[in-house]
């Protein structure tokens, strides 16, 4: 994705925020600064096509045992995050099924206790009860199974990203998916979105790792502070994707029915009847856009997370196995704002003022 000068400058303004990979394009550097240009090895993603949306889950998992496994073993704890962008509409979040085929793969080869943590965008316990999460403590006792509302819990640790005007703002993520001694699976779903083209596992730790007030507590919410224009919201999503990423575990994403259209939350149903896994949560995203006939060069905060080194978005270098991607895609439906989602990949329409200068016949001074 090409950078103009004017972006650069306008993003710039974040002084130490900008990615290192930004920096050197600007300056014209012709050999890669280290780990700005992606990841270099292959990515293994696993996509499963069947009629059973919790066997789905268990066998993506299961094709990527022998990478799960070795992780998993020097863990004290599973969390698993699911995306309840909705409290009420089933759709728009993920199934009791899909997180019993995850305690499926869990069972014979995870002891210790596995906790279900969200910070839903409305009252999280709600959805535990509506979408029938609670079912699961009492299922699954064997397995130590609890489920903590990350906003009732309010434990964090807070990180920079972007305003409105391009200054700093802090936010807080929930401690949970920061516990270095935390296994954590993304349990995500196949949905377009209505800020940033599309929303898998990435998205749903990024977005769904900021907390808000608590039920009864004064109003605030750090999840709106990433919606502070089309192009900081995917940038601030990166910011926050580096923080997360060296504590993620497995993506899974669960496709049995995707939503297109009014995504993330009013969107309709498309029944791809596929789950998709993976180590590299970029990867299983990248797999996913393809799945759903998504350009993803739309993509911005998943674009970055490739050249930033987060994971794996060059499809060419990831091994899919199991399904073909051809023979399960189609094209889904995507938000009607979708002209204005695109507007990050413009070049901007409002110049920074020009500061530092000396006279012509001198080279600006930096540093």
């Amino acid at each position: 994705m090409s950078l103009s000068r004017r972006t650069f400058v306008q993003l710039a303004s974040a002084g130490a925020l900008l990615p290192s990979s930004l920096l050197q394009a600007e300056a014209g550097a012709t050999a890669p600064l280290p780990g700005t240009q992606g990841v270099a090895g292959n990515a293994r993603v696993a996509l499963v096509h069947g009629d059973n949306r919790r066997t789905n889950v268990l066998q993506a998992l299961a094709s990527i045992d022998d990478q799960v496994r070795p992780a998993l073993r020097h863990k004290k704890c599973v969390v698993i995050k699911p995306n309840n962008v909705s409290t009420t509409n089933q759709l728009a979040a993920t199934n009791v099924d899909a997180l019993r085929g995850i305690l499926d793969y869990l069972e014979p080869r995870f002891h210790g206790p596995v906790v279900i943590a969200e910070s839903s965008a409305g009252d999280t316990l709600e959805g535990f009860e509506h979408f029938h999460y609670n079912d699961l403590a009492t299922e699954r006792r064997a397995q130590k199974v609890s489920l903590v509302d990350l906003n009732r819990e309010g434990k964090y640790e807070a990180i920079p990203v972007l305003d409105a005007d391009l200054h700093v703002a802090m936010v807080r993520l929930a401690a949970r998916v920061l516990d270095p001694d935390a296994f954590v699976i993304s349990s995500a779903m196949l949905k377009t979105h209505n800020t940033v083209v599309a929303t898998m596992s990435v998205k749903n730790m990024v977005l769904g790792s900021p907390l808000h007030s608590a039920p009864g507590e004064l109003f605030w919410s750090d999840k709106r502070k990433f919606h502070a224009g089309v192009r900081q919201t995917h940038y601030n999503m990166l910011v926050t994707a580096q923080t997360l990423q060296p504590h993620w575990g497995v993506a899974v994403i669960d496709g049995f029915e995707g939503m297109e259209g009014a995504g993330p939350s009013s969107g309709t149903a498309v029944p791809s009847h596929v789950a998709i896994a993976s180590t590299d949560f970029i990867a299983a995203d990248r797999v996913g856009l393809a799945v759903m006939g998504i350009d993803p060069d739309w993509v911005g905060y998943l674009n970055y997370c490739g050249t930033a080194g987060l994971g794996q978005f060059d499809l060419a270098k990831i091994d899919v196995t199991g399904a073909t991607i051809a023979s399960v895609a189609r094209k889904y439906a995507l938000h009607p704002d979708l002209q204005r989602e695109l507007e990050w990949m413009g070049p901007l329409n409002v110049g920074s003022p020009r500061v530092g200068g000396l006279p012509e016949r001198h080279e600006y001074v930096y540093g």
